[in-house]
């Protein structure tokens, strides 16, 4: 059926149906978006979807309502909201106007559900509080819609309508940048996956280009890898350390101590290395003016944590006391 008219409820706009639109218009780019609450425009006609208004939950009548008293349900009892059934069944749609590899759709429509989509149909609905953000709670995306309504005194006619049109535009570049970050996040991966490959048993990683990497450290189950190096703009590369954990910034191994803090001709004089430029004096970062002089630095690294590596017997009386 091709759609020619997308229909919401006028007066006051909240997250879900903002985002609702954003994915819509970007699927059905000709159809004009309606907001009314008359009868006329929320009952299902043909060429026409409606959402977050109507009352009812029927895709094949194309209406994507959830204030309904039996309304629809996620598997996990999570109320939907309007945007979480549109994302449901149009997200797909919304995913293959990106130069998105078709193997990754799925995963990239799973992940943008779960971290997006979801959080926005638990706070429609009541679920979690936006408070639970504490003093960020007005930063978050619905809280930051919200600002965008018009002030209690305009009595412009026109204003909710221009504000609406406003925050649809601003809401649709956070979401097509998430999305583009999330497919870029995918396409890193195979990327490090045949970086990982080409270290075999080193313990430094050599990337391409600065990308995520650390879910295919994981996947890869390459516990030996201890540090990434890097080329960067200007013919300068980098050197850095691969965190422990997904939160928190403890590494693998850190910088040389001795390197903390330092730059220019100092750093050269005790790495031993032309061409080191800096080293973060927290010690997960380094640069180097090329390649070959930051390649020397990464295996200092490497000599530095191996060199500090708790013996066998020392470990287990650690672990012993521990």
């Amino acid at each position: 059926m091709a759609i020619s008219t997308l229909v919401t409820h006028s007066g006051g706009f909240h997250a879900d149906e903002v985002l609702s639109t954003v994915i819509l218009t970007r699927v059905y780019p000709e159809a004009e978006v309606v907001r009314s609450r008359s009868s006329e425009w929320i009952t299902p006609a043909d060429g026409r979807l409606i959402y977050d208004v109507g009352g009812a939950y029927d895709p094949d009548a194309g209406i994507f309502d959830h204030h309904q008293r039996e309304s629809p349900l996620r598997e996990d009892d999570t109320p939907y909201s309007s945007f979480g059934l549109v994302w449901k069944h149009f997200g797909i749609d919304f995913l293959k106007s990106f130069e998105i590899p078709e193997a990754h759709l799925e995963t990239v429509h799973a992940s943008f559900d779960r971290s997006f989509v979801l959080p926005v149909d638990q706070v429609d609905n009541g679920t979690v509080s936006l408070s639970e953000a504490g003093p960020l709670s007005s930063m978050t995306l619905p809280g930051l819609i919200e600002t965008l309504k018009p002030v209690f005194d305009d009595t412009d006619p026109e204003s909710e309508t221009r504000a609406f049109h406003a925050a649809v535009g601003i809401a649709r570049q956070f979401v097509e940048a998430r999305i583009g970050r999330s497919a870029a996040k995918l396409r890193a991966e195979v990327l490090a996956a045949e970086a990982i490959r080409a270290a075999g048993d080193s313990p430094i990683l050599e990337l391409p280009t600065g990308m995520p990497f650390r879910p295919a450290v994981i996947e890869a189950g390459a516990d030996h890898l201890l540090f990434v190096v890097t080329p960067r703009s200007a013919g300068e590369w980098t050197l850095g350390g691969i965190r422990k954990h997904e939160q928190g910034f403890e590494q693998r191994a850190d910088l040389p101590a001795a390197w903390a803090g330092l730059s220019g001709a100092e750093l050269e004089q005790v790495s031993g290395v032309p061409g080191a430029k800096f080293c973060h004096k927290a010690r997960f970062i380094a640069a180097a003016s090329s390649r070959e002089a930051i390649i020397k630095m990464a295996e200092l690294a490497v000599d530095e944590a191996r060199r500090l590596e708790p013996t066998g017997d020392a470990q287990e009386g650690a672990d012993a006391r521990s």
